[in-house]
């Protein structure tokens, strides 16, 4: 099939070039079968361990299984309309007699399912998104690190509030971003599996051996997992709902960051740029327009996948040992991931081409820099002993609003408040009638929250 015959976007029009090469391994078709035939063959490899069958019996059985392809399965479940035993048939058919009845020995479905699914999402999480994001995370702090003293008027309510810097912008993103990854690595770590039977009570195992439970364990702790700590004929989903809340939400911060970059890069504002390539057309009827494709892209994917996590949530609910209604619905879990992925890609990809204009930051600032004063003036006429400060200033804003005076000059000739700053020390007064210099902690918080995540995420 040519893939622009496929029907999702993903696959036709994000899954290309280099997240298709992080993704294939984990999250196709083939690597779903691929991880199934890892189940079955830890499974034979621990049967052998606890003489349920020989050593060369499971060896047979693994070099069967990791001859079967999925094109092979898929035929097989055309035939016999079930997944998994066509899996198991064409396993089969490639063994002696005397080892076919070990193939899938003591397994129900799901043992191989559930414990597939969350290895491979696991891999996927850990070998492909988590560096992806971390890669964008240094983006973010290399960012933050160099715009640290670089002045800009911060924004409440899409109004002018109080001097910032463009560097404690960005790190607001990095410490949310940072928690996020924090959050997904601790429950991709968590993610479990299962090889408890049919109802999850071991009835089927318990029949041969001995200790079931610990041959549960034996058999994933090849795969590196562990046994959920109650599972039914599935894992409790709660594992996999953690880990696709902390993607999602992981999207969330992306998208924050990327709506804010956007919004920076209005006409009105134009503090940042998307650099955009030589040849690179932004509009089809405007030659001149240069749009924040990459940054809308990031939050159009989250408008998109943010929503799956009431399906997410919905999967929860399984009646009695198991219903087949996340069947369908589970499978579409990959796609969070990959999204994720492909979000950190174009989001990192763009930040890595931002480009800030501080003849613009400063331009802006300009905008609002007479009025600025009034809140450190507040505080410093209420630590001086103004018994009503803020509404002293508010009046003397509305004054130089109406008469054009500029506000701090205002304040200083007023008779009620001259007593006041002639308490201040010279430094105070300085800092009001120069007021970027305004800025609070915001490089030394920038510092603070660059080194904090640096350390804790590894990132060099």
């Amino acid at each position: 099939m040519d893939k622009y015959d496929a029907i999702s976007p993903l696959d036709y029009r994000y899954y290309t070039g280099e997240v298709f090469e992080k993704l294939q391994p984990y999250l196709s078709e083939n690597a779903a079968v691929n991880y199934q035939i890892k189940a079955e063959i830890a499974l034979a490899k621990t049967l052998a361990e606890k003489k349920i069958c020989s050593a060369k019996i499971a060896e047979e059985i693994e070099a069967a299984a990791k001859k079967v392809t999925a094109s092979e399965v898929y035929e097989e479940e055309k035939r016999i309309k079930h997944n998994i035993r066509a899996l198991v048939n064409c396993i089969r058919k490639k063994v002696s007699e005397s080892a076919k009845p070990y193939v899938h020995f003591t397994a129900t479905s799901n043992d191989i399912i559930s414990t597939a699914e969350a290895l491979r999402i696991k891999d996927a999480t850990e070998k492909a998104l988590v560096p992806e994001l971390i890669e964008l995370e240094r983006t973010l702090i290399e960012i933050a690190e160099r715009e640290k003293e670089t002045l800009q008027i911060g924004r409440t309510h899409g109004q002018h509030a109080e001097p910032i810097t463009f560097g404690f912008t960005t790190a607001s993103y990095v410490a949310r971003l940072g928690g996020r990854i924090t959050k997904i690595k601790e429950a991709a770590e968590n993610l479990r599996g299962k090889f408890s039977g049919a109802v999850g009570a071991y009835n089927a195992s318990s029949l041969l051996i001995k200790d079931a439970r610990e041959f549960e364990r034996a058999v994933l702790e090849k795969l590196g997992m562990k046994p959920g700590s109650h599972s039914t004929q599935i894992v409790e989903a709660e594992y996999m709902t953690d880990l696709m809340h902390a993607i999602a939400s992981a999207m969330g911060v992306m998208a924050n960051t990327a709506d804010d970059m956007r919004h920076l890069q209005r006409s009105e504002i134009a503090e940042v740029a998307e650099m955009f390539e030589a040849e690179q057309v932004g509009s089809s009827t405007m030659p001149h327009k240069r749009n924040p494709i990459n940054f809308e892209n990031v939050k159009s994917l989250w408008k998109e996948f943010m929503p799956r996590m009431v399906t997410v949530y919905s999967d929860q609910i399984s009646e009695h040992q198991r219903d087949l209604t996340n069947s369908a619905s589970s499978r579409f879990n990959t796609e969070i991931v990959a999204a994720a992925l492909i979000a950190a890609t174009r989001l990192k990809s763009a930040m890595q081409k931002l480009e800030v204009d501080k003849k613009m930051l400063k331009r802006n600032f300009e905008q609002s820099r007479e009025i600025i004063p009034a809140e450190p003036a507040y505080i410093l006429l209420a630590a001086y002993g103004h018994p009503d400060a803020h509404e002293a200033v508010r009046r003397k804003t509305l004054e130089a609003e109406k008469t054009g005076k500029k506000l701090i000059e205002a304040m200083m000739k007023d008779k009620e408040l001259k007593s006041y700053f002639s308490k201040m020390p010279k430094a105070q007064i300085e800092m009001l009638k120069n007021p970027e210099k305004y800025t609070g902690l915001a490089a030394q918080k920038t510092e603070d929250v660059c080194r904090e995540w640096r350390e804790r995420l590894k990132v060099k």
